[in-house]
């Protein structure tokens, strides 16, 4: 058992734990700030949510749209009239889709719904037999008990109605709203960024059009990635369900489409309407096939298709997708999930841009290891560098004494040879038990 060390180099136990909590409390009060700031636009967000859900479906149809109306413009068209036909082809298509599956859909819901009242049939029946043995009267008895308490509730029933009336009549506001801003934004789109460019000033305008860039690039290589994935996941689940003679597989097929555009929870969806439409029309070994279908498409999704296209895109883990959408869906509802991957991706983008610009300053990186998309983004990554190389001096010049003093006493501790070092050496050696 060795004397604790008496010499200068020791210091009072307490100054060391008080400077540890100075530091944890430091952090702690930057963290509560951070998240009392982000609940604060949360909050905003919300109560302009009327405002802020067209601007952001706008902002990712002009995602899909712009390749084309960038081709018309390449080629002499004016943007106007580019922007507009863009939008009026896009809408072409979508109605005609749409009214390619209504007759089907229809047609088919005539035979499903004939074949479910038949599986209610059989339910009751299997109510009636072992091991539950309830007679029919006891049956009609709970089918009267809960009509009288659909009676009861009719009122509440009715202001659904309405209300369901009302959300209506918004999403077709909210749609115009969308078409409107989507023309103006394929119109006028690239003077967008000159304008917040001069609004901000050189310096924070250039790593802002870099940033707005690099979430633009990434936003619309989802959609298009999501866009292909899912007319692959509706072809392979729209044949299968047809060769298993299940129907609404057309419909079944443009449903999963659109699913796709919500990752992870979207292919649930899809494959759960798939399995039970097949379940009530073709019974249950069609719905164990479906089960099985569904479950060979995703996992080609999930370990082939997704890994390949969007290894250039977005570099999401499944687990950062899911928290997304559960906090967008419990948030902002519907709309929220749909839009929680593109939010969460774009945070993500603007959040590797600021660790690029710490890296340069750090000197981890040089700016030709950066990959700008802009000449601003260049530009401003040479700057950064040479701004690293003035910090890093700055630092260690303000460090260069302590450095020494450290060093110093390193010196003595490891090296007690002449003088008085030595001599305060045989002091503590003397002092050992």
């Amino acid at each position: 058992m060795t004397q604790a060390d008496t010499s200068g180099r020791s210091v009072d136990r307490g100054l060391v734990i008080g400077r540890s909590v100075r530091q944890a409390s430091s952090w702690a009060t930057r963290l509560l700030i951070l998240l009392v700031t982000t609940g604060v636009l949360l909050w905003l967000l919300a109560q302009a949510w009327v405002v802020v859900f067209p601007l952001i479906m706008a902002l990712l149809l002009s995602t899909v749209l712009w390749p084309v109306t960038r081709f018309l413009r390449r080629h002499g068209w004016p943007g106007g009239l580019a922007a507009a036909t863009s939008l009026v082809v896009a809408l072409v298509v979508l109605v005609g889709i749409l009214s390619t599956i209504a007759p089907a859909v229809v047609e088919q819901s005539v035979e499903v719904s004939s074949r479910a009242g038949q599986g209610i049939v059989e339910l009751q029946e299997f109510i009636a037999g072992p091991p539950l043995n309830l007679d029919s009267v006891e049956i009609s008895d709970y089918a009267d008990q809960a009509r009288s308490a659909l009676q009861q509730q009719g009122s509440t029933i009715a202001t659904s109605v309405f209300t369901g009336v009302a959300a209506v009549g918004n999403a077709i506001v909210t749609l115009l709203l969308v078409l409107v801003l989507t023309f103006f934004f394929l119109k006028d789109g690239t003077r967008f960024l000159p304008a917040l460019h001069g609004l901000t000033g050189r310096y924070a305008g250039q790593h802002l059009v870099e940033v707005c860039s690099r979430v633009w690039n990434t936003v619309s290589g989802f959609i298009r990635t999501q866009a292909l994935v899912g007319v692959l996941d509706g072809l392979f689940i729209g044949f299968g369900l047809f060769f298993l003679g299940v129907p609404l597989a057309f419909a079944l097929a443009v449903l999963t489409f659109f699913a796709a555009f919500v990752p992870v929870v979207g292919a649930f969806v899809a494959g759960g309407f798939a399995v039970l439409v097949a379940l009530v029309s073709n019974g249950l070994g069609t719905a164990a096939l479906v089960v099985l279908l569904v479950l060979v498409v995703q996992q080609l999704e999930g370990n082939v298709l997704l890994p390949v296209l969007q290894s250039k895109t977005v570099d999401l883990h499944p687990g950062v997708v899911l928290l997304a959408i559960v906090a967008g869906s419990t948030w902002f509802g519907v709309p929220g999930a749909f839009l929680a991957v593109p939010v969460a991706a774009s945070v993500i983008v603007a959040l590797r841009y600021y660790s690029e610009q710490v890296n340069l300053l750090a000197g981890a990186i040089t700016a030709e290891d950066t990959d700008p998309v802009t000449s601003g983004g260049k530009v401003a990554a040479r700057r950064e560098e040479g701004h690293g190389h003035v910090m890093r001096a700055r630092i260690r010049d303000d460090a260069a004494p302590q450095t020494k003093h450290d060093d110093a006493q390193d010196r003595e501790a490891t090296e007690p040879s002449t003088g008085k070092r030595t001599s305060r050496w045989r002091d503590r050696m003397r002092r050992r038990p």
